[in-house]
């Protein structure tokens, strides 16, 4: 890892459809349906509004043979609108669907923690993949992994790099390059570490798979897209990522934007900074540079603190630099960077990019967004948002929020909406709201609580990764939520509120 300069790191080339990936193309991005597989007309519909909006890579789930069929009515009619867009199909626990939709698609996802493997399925898999053209991506999720990785490694950043490598030496001994591979988590520190750990081991074995990146489940509204541009952009700004994706609980086609400009942001990123002290960082064991417990925002008193801001078109790097290079190793900083932003959304995306990353690692102890065009109150609640999706200060209740599939029992965006509704007073609470029980239970297991689809307007919910009640009527589940965690005593009745009669 270069800590000095921006240097992209080398992939070979994938061709997904008609879109080439790694090389010296530049980062594509890329968004996933959440209509019924089986609705061929909503599917497309989808689709073409993602791909107008410039989102040439598309993934929909085939989560049985049905569906895996149904994407060649998909296809079909995609061609027939004149669209070219690249078709992913997403293959859980089945891979037999797999063999079904390789034949119409222009790219297979699996999953190795619930990819059967056995019976020379992902052999068999690579060999068709091959003979049709079709791409393959390896997509570790850290929810998901296998139970046997799990019972050695538990779910950990190195347990996802051996999940990942195993899948991938099976590709290379086949001599099939045309491989992507993804790290996700839901946890940006988690995630940011599996992806740093998996570059180095596939350079410790020559290999240059293309490298999609995305921070799963993470929400909606401003705070998802400041959790995924924290991560994304820690990742980035190592010159990782040839794709990414920009996972919201909101429609699919408005990720698109947010993905396009945290790949612009990363396009060139100039300028070189000596590191004099690289013995003082470590990219993938998290370590907390200073005795500051408690980060602070530009609001709050910075008496000890020394602000360094940063005036380069390559901020991560320069603040690094600075930091790394501080005559008292552990001194207090706070990280300054000015924009000239006018919207909201657009200046937390670049901030959150540019800021998060240091103190996702450790180095950083407080953030000053310099924004003329917003009021002190404005900045602070994106600082705190910043400090929440760097896993270094927690402020306000944390979603864990899938954004949806053809796999998803319910409507997402608007239960994600009740629930918030309900529940965004309370401080220091994570709530995982998730459409099935795929990736789910793992995914929030840093949950204090969970609300997880399991069946056609059912629900279970959860207490931490135990199963508290099963299959309630979704009518009735959040109540029930509500219920539980009041029992758990980690209720308080929100400002304004009339206390209930007992």
């Amino acid at each position: 890892m270069n800590l000095s300069e921006f240097i992209r790191r080398p992939a070979c080339e994938v061709r997904i459809g008609g879109v080439a990936i790694g090389g010296k193309h530049p980062v594509a991005v890329q968004s996933m349906t959440n209509t019924d597989t089986n609705d061929t007309a909503a599917s497309v519909a989808q689709i073409e509004r993602i791909d107008r909006a410039g989102g040439h890579i598309v993934r929909l789930t085939a989560q049985g043979r049905r569906e895996g069929e149904n994407l060649e009515n998909v296809v079909r009619q995609l061609r027939a609108d004149g669209f070219s867009t690249a078709i992913v199909v997403d293959i859980h626990f089945v891979p037999e669907v797999a063999a079904v939709a390789a034949k119409y698609v222009d790219k297979v996802r699996i999953n190795p923690g619930n990819y059967r493997t056995q019976n020379g399925e992902l052999e068999s898999l690579i060999e068709q993949c091959r003979e049709r053209g079709v791409a393959l991506r390896i997509g570790v999720n850290h929810g998901s992994l296998a139970k046997r990785v799990f019972d050695e490694w538990g779910d950990t950043p190195q347990g996802m790099v051996v999940s990942a490598m195993e899948f991938l030496r099976v590709c290379r001994e086949r001599d099939f390059d045309q491989v992507v591979v993804s790290m996700k988590s839901s946890n940006t520190r988690v995630m940011v570490a599996a992806y740093r750990l998996l570059v180095g081991a596939m350079d410790a074995e020559d290999m240059h798979y293309p490298i999609h990146l995305g921070v799963t489940e993470a929400g909606n509204g401003i705070e998802g897209r400041v959790k995924s541009a924290v991560g994304i952009g820690a990742l980035m700004a190592d010159g990782i990522g040839d794709t990414i994706r920009v996972s919201l609980t909101e429609a699919p086609e408005n990720e698109i934007p947010v993905a396009q400009l945290l790949a612009d942001h990363f396009s060139d990123r100039p300028g070189r900074f000596e590191v004099l002290h690289p013995e003082r960082y470590s990219p993938t064991e998290y370590r907390r540079r200073s005795r500051v417990t408690v980060p602070v925002v530009h609001t709050e008193p910075l008496d000890g603190f020394r602000v360094i801001e940063a005036v380069s078109g390559n901020p991560t790097a320069e603040l690094r630099a600075a930091i790394l290079n501080l005559e008292v190793p552990d001194e207090p900083v706070v990280v300054r960077r000015r924009y000239e932003e006018s919207s909201l959304e657009t200046l937390a995306v670049k901030a959150a990019a540019d800021l998060g990353p240091l103190l996702l690692d450790g180095l950083a102890d407080g953030i000053w967004i310099d924004a003329p065009g917003f009021s002190d109150a404005e900045i602070r609640e994106v600082e705190l948002m910043i400090l929440q999706a760097a896993r270094t200060r927690f402020s306000r209740t944390e979603y864990i929020a899938c954004p949806g599939c053809g796999r998803t029992l319910y409507d997402l965006e608007k239960t994600l909406a009740d629930i918030k509704a309900r529940t965004s007073h309370l401080k220091n609470l994570r709530i995982g709201v998730m459409g099935c029980i795929v990736n789910g239970p793992g995914e929030m297991a840093d949950a204090d609580y969970g609300y997880v689809g399991a069946g056609p307007g059912r629900i279970t919910l959860y207490k931490g990764r135990e199963v508290v009640e099963r299959n309630i009527p979704q009518e009735e589940a959040l109540d029930r939520l509500i219920a539980l965690i009041r029992e758990n005593g980690d209720w308080v009745d929100a400002p304004g509120d009339m206390p209930s009669r007992s």
